[in-house]
């Protein structure tokens, strides 16, 4: 069926509408990080600063340790993405392909794990981490990002491993493949696409969370870089807003250089398996 003119021109300008929606908090966060502090406190803001300044960025630098904050975010939030696929890849391929209570019953866990708060869960998850001596440590923290992550990494690999033919692995078995073989060596490499997509959601998670970071990391030198963005907020609530707009642009930039870069492993992996045979 055609699509008319008229309903091709509404969709565009709908995501068009979408687009403009999502991309106004980035531009406007930008557009802040390189005005003057006159410029920020001016009844008429502008969306191009007049006068650019990096002065911005040298007070972030100076008043705040962000390199060493991004380098804690970036050991949690890498060995959550890799433990969380890990792990979840050979739990998603049981639920997939083995029916059975057990099977419908972590289903179901995954759906209503996803339905707690974390203020309900924090209290427990403080005094678990404090009997086995994880509190203030980055592997602490990195234990609880994968947790957090695990049931939507399972959620979403599932999917994937039941739009694999089932042909392929029975085709396996006959060569005399075993199960872990047939996961490693048939399966895996068609799920790549699945895969990626799953580390970066973890990844882009882990790296993002400030609730977590916040009560389990006590010393300045633990501190994600989330929790140090917040430092830049004085005790009566004013933002020391230039600085600030600064940090955070500095913190979004690896998020969008790691899915730039993956989504084209992503689309490129999804063409490849469209045109097999």
């Amino acid at each position: 069926m055609r699509t008319r003119p008229g309903t091709r021109v509404g969709q565009y300008a709908a995501l068009l509408a979408y687009l403009v929606f999502l991309a106004f908090p980035f531009l406007w966060l930008v557009s802040t990080a390189f005005k003057s502090p006159r410029e920020l406190g001016s009844l008429h803001p502008t969306w191009i600063p007049r006068q650019p300044t990096l002065d911005n960025f040298r007070q972030a630098f100076d008043e705040q340790p962000l390199l060493h904050a991004a380098l804690n975010s970036l050991l949690a939030a890498a060995g959550a993405a890799v433990i969380a696929v890990l792990i979840a890849t050979p739990l998603a391929y049981v639920m997939a392909r083995h029916r059975s209570p057990l099977t419908r019953a972590a289903t179901g866990w995954v759906v209503v794990s996803q339905a707690f708060p974390l203020v309900l869960v924090i209290i427990p998850l403080f005094l678990v981490l404090k009997n086995l001596r994880l509190i203030n440590s980055l592997a602490g923290l990195t234990l609880v990002y994968v947790v957090w992550a695990l049931p939507f990494a399972l959620w979403m690999l599932a999917g994937y491993v039941r739009a694999v033919p089932a042909e392929i692995e029975e085709a396996a078995a006959v060569d005399g493949a075993s199960r872990v073989r047939t996961l490693v060596s048939v399966v895996a490499p068609l799920l790549a696409p699945g895969i990626v997509a799953t580390g970066l959601f973890a990844f882009v998670t882990a790296w993002n969370e400030f609730f977590f970071a916040l009560v389990l990391l006590k010393t300045p030198d633990r501190q994600t870089l989330p929790v140090v963005l917040s430092h830049f907020i004085g005790a009566e609530g004013v933002a020391d807003l230039g600085p600030l707009a600064a940090a955070a642009f500095l913190a979004t930039l690896p998020s969008l250089v790691v899915f730039a870069v993956v989504q084209r492993r992503i689309t490129g992996g999804m063409l490849t398996g469209a045109v097999k045979n």
